[in-house]
């Protein structure tokens, strides 16, 4: 299975999925200008890593901001992985979040809540 690795830009996240060093990372700021355009590669690899996961898989999400559109695609992912998780395969997210930056940590919390998936949440201080 191929690594998907995407540059971050300015409104682009970076992306990081390598199933052999078992880094799954979302990280940055997520504004696409067409969000299925970006996110599709995403989540093809995810259908295809879920064919055959690693014994655990953690999904770190560090955005530091995303828009609506994005939020679509962020759910669309994490479904995915709890699909995973359903089939009684060890899978977890990771939400970084700034701990001054409430509107963050409460997308992941609302997010957990869809979900079975467990979530850990992680502030930290950027500076």
């Amino acid at each position: 299975m191929e690594n998907l690795y995407i540059e971050g830009q300015v409104h682009l996240p970076n992306v990081i999925l390598d199933k052999e060093n078992n880094k799954l990372e979302i990280s940055g700021q997520s504004m696409p200008e067409d969000v299925i355009a970006f996110y599709n590669p995403v989540l093809k690899w995810i259908d295809e890593y879920s064919k055959d996961p690693n014994d655990t898989t953690t999904f770190n999400m560090k955005l530091v901001y995303f828009n609506t559109s994005s939020s679509k695609m962020i759910y669309e992912m994490i479904n995915k992985l709890d699909q995973l998780h359903k089939k009684n395969h060890n899978v977890k997210v990771h939400w970084y979040y700034d701990e001054e930056d409430e509107e963050m940590i409460a997308s992941g919390k609302k997010l957990e809540k869809y979900f079975s998936i467990p979530f850990d949440f992680i502030g930290y201080n950027p500076e």
